[in-house]
């Protein structure tokens, strides 16, 4: 019987869980037995709970804390800390899902990234692992000792690895569902999610969780351009209310169709620089970063703004100007043309036949 592929997650946020699923189907295609784990899960009892709450409750209500955190947790002494209080909480737990002999561990999740290299480092487990990073910035705990490969998703993240931390890596191509593709009839997906036909359409994203300067976003697309905004408020019900209300926006919330969506929109702005905004590139759809979530949403927009992907206006009168300028993001064609990240670990695992398929 084949051995599986782990593939280790987080239910905090959607982008980890997104990359997990769409390598997962990736691997599945190609032959491979998956398994998936939810970091979060594998914590002592509570711990997940109280660490996807405390990450909530931060964006939501104290950005700028979170933006401090992110920039202690990148000190060394901070990195040591948060590897070693990682491996320690999901050492027995981890150990037990990777305990059945996989083909390989594959992760998409810094601190589950951490706690795998350290296994691997410490010969208790013995499978290739791959960390897969997210965000098209570079946090040092997305950097782990112990991982056999980072697979990055520029060429700039993958130099940042390479060059800052000296750990082994390459540029894959976005892991994005083949679902969001630039081909599609713009007409039907605004049929099938019942917007107007002819309206300028700026779909607003914020995650999940709908966090961010969202509101001050749509008054000023509204103040200062003839766009129609889109709020997708994901499960924030009361920020889906507050929109509602003013009858000048379509407020929405969990979205389960985003292909479509996506070919919906005129422009998608964004304030956090993860999954969708990969996922509207590789539709076509160009992508305005706006109103920065305070540490990672600064940095990702910082990112892609210099790999010339997403422009980054900073007041309202940029805004307008970036939305009249905005074009097909065919910058993407660069990333896409990498190396795609199952046929990668395929040849990883299996470097005399890469193309073979395991029975």
């Amino acid at each position: 019987m084949q051995n599986p592929i782990i593939v280790v997650s987080a239910s905090i946020g959607a982008g980890h869980d997104g990359a997990a699923s769409e390598i997962t189907r990736r691997l599945r295609t190609s032959g491979f037995a998956v398994r998936r784990a939810d970091f979060l899960e594998l914590l002592p009892a509570g711990w997940g709970r109280a660490l996807r709450q405390m990450y909530a409750r931060q964006v939501t209500w104290f950005p700028r804390s979170w933006s401090w955190l992110l920039g202690a947790a990148g000190q060394p002494r901070a990195a040591r800390s948060a590897s070693w209080l990682s491996a320690e909480a999901t050492r027995s737990s981890l150990l037990a899902v990777t305990g059945v002999n996989p083909a390989a561990v594959v992760s998409t999740y810094p601190l589950a990234s951490q706690a795998i290299g350290r296994l691997r480092l410490a010969g208790r487990l013995h499978a290739p692992t791959f960390a897969v990073l997210t965000d098209p910035w570079v946090h040092p705990l997305c950097v782990a000792p112990g991982i056999d490969l980072h697979l990055a998703p520029n060429d700039e993240a993958a130099a940042v690895v390479r060059e800052v931390h000296g750990r082994p890596v390459t540029t894959v191509a976005p892991v994005v569902s083949p679902e969001f593709r630039p081909a599609g009839d713009a007409a039907a997906a605004r049929r099938r999610q019942g917007l107007p036909p002819d309206a300028r359409l700026a779909v607003v994203v914020a995650g999940s969780w709908g966090v961010g300067d969202v509101e001050a976003t749509v008054r000023d697309l509204l103040a200062g351009t003839d766009t129609v905004p889109v709020v997708l408020c994901g499960r924030n019900a009361a920020l889906r209310s507050r929109l509602a209300a003013t009858g000048r926006v379509i407020a929405l919330g969990w979205v389960d169709d985003m292909p479509s969506m996506l070919r919906a929109a005129d422009v998608v702005v964004q304030n956090a620089g993860g999954l969708t905004t990969l996922e509207a590139l590789a539709s076509g759809v160009p992508v305005i970063s706006y109103r920065c979530l305070p540490g990672h949403g600064v940095a990702n927009a910082a990112a892609l703004e210099r790999l010339g992907l997403v422009p980054w206006p900073r007041s309202r009168d940029a805004l307008a100007a970036a939305l009249e300028a905005q074009r097909p993001a065919a910058a993407l064609a660069r990333m896409a043309a990498a190396p795609e990240p199952a046929a990668l670990i395929r040849s990883q695992l299996f470097p005399q036949a890469p193309e073979a398929v395991p029975a």
